[in-house]
């Protein structure tokens, strides 16, 4: 397992070279969505309507931030369950898409979208929103700000640390970490 230091947007030569299990420290801008947001994103992709940012090369964190103490630009901003955008991830990897960020296991159209179009999820710590959120140095509501705080911001990171669940060549962390531990006759 390596460690990287990536600026966003990520190529596919970024992604390429990752391994699951790797840990990456990610700078530059990322986007926030879930769940409502990815629906009418996807739709935006297949109509062909204007998107709010450029999907090429980016990173979709998956997370509904807090509201912000004063001074700060985000509030606790911990990774959500990844499994609700499981229907929508494969279209944005598909439209150009590098990365996701979020928590716990993905499908297999999921993992073959990531090899398909060389795509990577990676997970961050639940439980650990309000360290993440001292690595986000501005946020920006860009699309949906009805939507509260699952509405589409722009982050601008630094050092913003996750691990490669997810490679571009089918692995999957969490099934790498339970053949260690399974008992073999």
């Amino acid at each position: 397992m390596a460690e990287y230091h990536l600026t966003t947007p990520l190529s596919e030569e970024d992604t390429r070279k990752l391994k699951a299990g790797d840990v990456v420290y990610l700078s530059g801008v990322i986007y926030t969505a879930r769940d409502a947001a990815h629906k009418r994103l996807v739709e935006l992709l297949e109509k062909g309507e204007e998107f709010p940012f450029p999907i090429e090369g980016s990173v979709i964190y998956f997370v509904g931030p807090t509201p912000p103490k004063p001074g700060d630009p985000i509030g606790s901003a911990g990774p959500t369950t990844s499994y609700r955008m499981d229907s929508y991830s494969p279209t944005m990897l598909k439209y150009g898409s590098k990365g996701m960020i979020g928590k716990g296991k993905r499908n297999q159209a999921v993992i073959d979208a990531c090899k398909e179009y060389g795509g990577v999820y990676f997970g961050a710590t639940g439980g650990a929103g309000a360290l993440l959120g001292k690595r986000i140095k501005s946020a920006e509501v860009i699309a949906y700000p009805e939507l509260g705080p699952e509405a589409v911001r722009r982050l601008e990171v630094e050092e913003f640390p996750v691990a490669v669940v997810n490679d571009t060549y089918g692995n999957d962390l969490y099934q790498m970490g339970r053949e260690i531990y399974e008992v073999k006759d």
